[in-house]
This record gives structure tokens, C-alpha cells and sequence, in this order.
């Protein structure tokens, strides 16, 4: 894998069109792959597929599970064609089709249309082999995740480390009779995620069968509120009372005097250690049964990790705590020998990251709004400085689209350096274009350009403003935005690139 040359597009399921409010496993989905595959596109990244929630804005890197999948992107059409739903049901979860993410009308929805599904069928497929057989084989993180969120709903939402404490503490008898007690409670939770399974499973398949590979995202850090960390306390720095001792960000930089307090709690390395990273191994093997590759976020913290004390109201007085990456990534590659995973290695870099990122051999990233600083010949994101062992993006989510970035956040430096690499200064209307170009002539072995930027849309269409809570992750595309235009400029590229 990476020894081709290839390229392909960055677009979260979210940001497909549907007819219900948020893009889902259904019809577009299967357009876009076709899609794809007619602009000889060979890669499809998505972000975190995990359950999100609307306290954190529904970003796709904070969730209350890291093995748990959304449902807020089953499509009511495939279950409609299942016969799981009715017309009817169908039509009472429709809305206008419309540029943003309704993510509160969805939740109410598509909750809607699971219990009715439910309701209407479970003794239909709890009876069958394929459901049983996926209960069986996720088993050692379903029952927790579906127990989890009955219970959150039981105790009006509230943190599980404020749950009485025989359930914060996960005592055995009274795990049972909740269990017990919540029988049609705790199965729906499986059956929203054995749907999810299906419906993924098939999408996946099809794009298989198109030439056209997924790539996942997985965050590096979960949630504190998280059935995660309520399962295994031991692997993350909590006190007797299960409050977090320490948790995550990065220290203050250029950009931030005061760092970033991300507020995850962190790992106790020793103590996953001495579990033969167990927990990180079954992670990492759940998510490549689901994708061919998988981009880790923030892979800097496999070498050290920025700590900061719970009670410091910024990151200012974090320290800076050796992981063993190493020793957790020879386990990987013993578990699993191609390691098909990408290093997300933005940012300010230490050698030590270089040197663990080298040493398995894992392709970084190379992003292209950040290639034209004062010092942009020397720039590591310039097109020729990649290597053939690296992901280059145009932009990632985090950033602007290409036109939103030349629009209104280039600087005039960065502008005139621009200008003196390419040998003459770029229209608006054209950037995103030239952008791309850069990114398919580039030695990476892989080219990833947000769908933005190949629709050359402007800051409308951004997708994330990292330390914002609101307004995020809501950006969709429009049913036909691929004009037969845009697919045949973008497939001559390609083509044109050797990819």
C-alpha cells in the first residue's frame, strides 16, 4: 500500500447529502463512491465514525466510546428497503435538504426510527444467527457500551464517576440486575449498533468492489465521561475517587500563550504497559476490521505526552512525560505486520517523534497551507520536500478550505512567497485548483484533498475552528455539487500526476 502512488478525497459521512437532515450509510453514500471512482480516486477518508454528543458540539474526536459507531448515520432508505421501516417512517424523518448538519432535529429522528424499528421487529432478528454472531464477536465492548448508555439515561445524564457508587465502581450484582432490569433498554443499544454494522459492512464492500479503499481517524486521547474510561479506570491517571488526577493538551506556542487544555484524561503508560497494551491492541484491531487504513490524531503523544494537573485552569504548568511508543508499536507490528496506519505529525515536532514515526516505518503528513511561511524554501510541506513515505493534504479539518484560506486568512508574506514559487500570482477563482495540482505532483505516495477544496468552495464550507465549540462540524454538500466538469478535471489531473 505504500509502495503505490495513489490519491483520494477527504469527506466525512456527515457532510454527504440525504434527505434527512445529516449524511448517512445510504444512496449518496453509494453516489459518492461512484463518484470517486469515475475521477480515478483510490482513497476515501472519513473522521471518527464514534458516537458524538451535542454537550461537545458533536465533534467526531469527543465521544463516550472508542469501539461504538454513530447512529445518527444509519440511513432510514436502506432500512426502509429492509422493510424495518415503513413510507411512512420515512417521510416523518425528511427534512429540506440544506447545506448544514441539523444535529438536534437528527438525534430526535433518527432515535425515533430505531425505537420503531425496534419495536416492531426485534423478535425477527434477535432470533438470527448474523445478530447473535455480532453480539458474540464485539462482545467485550458491546455489553459495557450498551450498559453504559442505558445507565447515563437512568441517572438523567449525569458523569458516571457521580453515579451511585456501586455503579461508578462497576460492582458486580447490582451491573447485573440493572442488566437485567434493562433487558429491551440494553438490546436496542446492540441492535442500533448491529445495524450500523450492516449497513457499513455493505458500503464498504461496494466501494471494495469499486477500487476504492476507506481510511479511518481514530483520536488519540477518549473522553473522561466515557464508557471507556468507566470500564478501565486503571489504564488513565485517576484518583481513589476516580477524578482525574492529570489531563491532556499541548503547551503554550507561537499561536497560544496559554497552550491548549484539551481536557481528556491521560494514559497510565505503566500500568497499559504491564497489560501488554491490551487495551490500545484491541482498539487498533477494531478499527482495521472497519477501514483498509487508519490515520492516528496526534501521533506526537506516542512519544511524550503534554501533562497537565486537573485543577490548572490552562496548560501553562503541564510537563512533558515519556511514553513508551516503542514498546507499544513493536506489539502493534506483531499483531498486526503491515501497520497500515498514518501518523498525524503536524505541528512542532521532536526528533523523538521522528525517530518512533521512522522507526515502524509509518507515513506522516504534509499539509500545503502551511508550505509558504518566510522561510518556505526550507519548508517540509513544499511539495518536493515530501517524501515518498508521507501523506500530503492540500488542508485537513482543522483548517480553511484552500479559497476560504486565500480569501481571508493568507498573510502577505505568505502571499508573495506564493506567488514566487509558482511564477505568478493565482486568481481566487482558481487557487483550490493550483492547490490540488501541487498536492497530486507531490512524492507522496498519497494525495488527500478535502472535497472542499476540489469544489473550491470558500470559508462557508469549513469544517472545523479548532478551540471553538460552536458552529462546527455542520458543513454538507449539496445533492449533484460533482458537475461532470469537476470529475473529469480532477480524473485528467490524476491521471496526468502518475497516480
Amino acid at each position: 500500500m505504500k509502495n503505490e502512488r495513489a490519491c483520494g478525497v477527504l469527506c466525512h459521512i456527515s457532510s454527504l447529502p440525504s434527505p434527512y437532515g445529516i449524511g448517512d450509510l445510504g444512496p449518496e453514500a453509494y453516489r459518492f463512491v461512484d463518484t470517486l471512482r469515475r475521477a480515478r480516486q483510490r482513497y476515501w477518508q472519513v473522521l471518527p465514525l464514534n458516537p458524538t454528543s451535542g454537550a461537545l458540539g458533536h465533534s467526531p474526536y469527543s465521544s463516550y466510546s472508542a469501539f461504538a459507531f454513530n447512529p445518527l448515520f444509519l440511513s432510514p432508505d436502506v432500512l426502509f428497503q429492509e422493510g424495518l421501516l415503513s413510507q411512512k417512517d420515512k417521510e416523518q424523518c425528511s427534512f429540506v435538504n440544506d447545506a448544514t448538519v441539523l444535529f438536534g432535529d437528527v438525534y430526535q429522528h433518527k432515535a425515533m426510527l430505531l425505537e420503531r424499528a425496534f419495536m416492531a421487529h426485534k423478535a425477527r432478528w434477535f432470533k438470527s444467527r448474523a445478530f447473535e454472531a455480532f453480539c458474540a464477536a464485539n462482545k467485550h465492548w458491546l455489553d459495557d457500551y450498551a450498559l453504559f448508555v442505558t445507565l447515563k439515561r437512568r441517572f438523567n445524564d449525569r458523569s458516571w464517576v457521580e453515579w451511585p457508587v456501586e455503579f461508578r465502581d462497576r460492582h458486580a450484582e447490582p451491573l447485573k440486575e440493572a442488566m437485567r432490569q434493562s433487558g429491551d433498554d440494553v438490546l436496542r443499544e446492540k441492535f442500533g449498533q448491529f445495524l450500523f454494522s450492516c449497513q457499513w459492512t455493505a458500503l464498504r464492500a461496494y466501494a471494495a468492489r469499486q477500487g476504492v479503499k476507506i481510511i479511518g481517524d481514530i483520536p488519540i486521547y477518549v473522553n473522561y465521561d466515557s464508557v471507556d474510561v468507566w470500564c478501565a479506570p486503571e489504564f488513565f491517571k485517576l484518583d481513589d475517587q476516580k477524578r482525574q488526577t492529570f489531563v491532556a493538551g499541548v503547551p503554550p506556542d507561537y499561536f497560544s500563550k496559554e497552550g491548549q487544555r484539551w481536557g481528556n484524561p491521560v494514559y497510565d503508560w505503566d500500568q497499559l504497559k504491564k497489560s501488554g497494551f491490551r487495551w490500545w491492541v484491541e482498539r487498533l484491531r477494531h478499527n482495521l476490521a472497519c477501514f483498509d487504513l487508519v490515520r492516528i490524531d496526534h501521533f506526537r503523544a506516542f512519544a511524550q505526552c503534554w501533562e497537565i494537573p486537573a485543577a490548572e485552569p490552562t496548560a501553562v504548568n503541564g510537563v512533558w512525560r515519556d511514553v513508551p511508543g516503542v514498546e507499544l508499536f513493536k506489539v502493534f507490528q506483531k499483531e498486526f505486520p503491515s501497520l497500515p496506519v498514518i501518523a498525524e505529525d503536524l505541528g512542532i515536532i521532536t526528533p523523538d517523534v521522528d525517530a518512533l514515526k521512522d522507526g515502524f516505518t509509518l507515513p506522516g503528513m504534509h499539509v500545503l497551507l502551511f508550505a509558504f511561511h518566510n522561510e518556505y524554501k526550507k519548508s517540509r510541506d513544499l511539495p518536493e520536500n515530501s517524501t515518498p513515505l508521507s501523506v500530503v493534504y492540500t488542508g485537513t479539518h482543522d483548517n480553511n478550505t484552500v479559497r476560504g484560506w486565500y480569501a481571508h486568512d493568507i498573510t502577505p508574506m505568505e502571499k508573495k512567497n506564493m506567488a514566487e514559487y509558482l511564477g505568478r500570482e493565482v486568481a481566487l477563482e482558481d487557487v483550490n485548483w493550483v492547490m490540488v495540482e501541487l498536492a497530486l505532483r507531490s512524492a507522496a505516495f498519497l494525495a488527500l484533498i478535502p472535497v472542499q477544496d476540489i469544489l473550491g468552495l470558500g470559508k462557508e464550507a469549513r469544517m472545523n475552528t479548532p478551540s471553538t465549540v460552536k458552529g462546527n462540524w455542520k458543513w454538507r454538500m449539496l445533492s449533484g455539487a460533482f458537475s461532470s466538469e469537476v470529475v473529469e478535471r480532477l480524473a485528467a489531473l490524476t491521471l496526468k500526476s502518475g497516480r
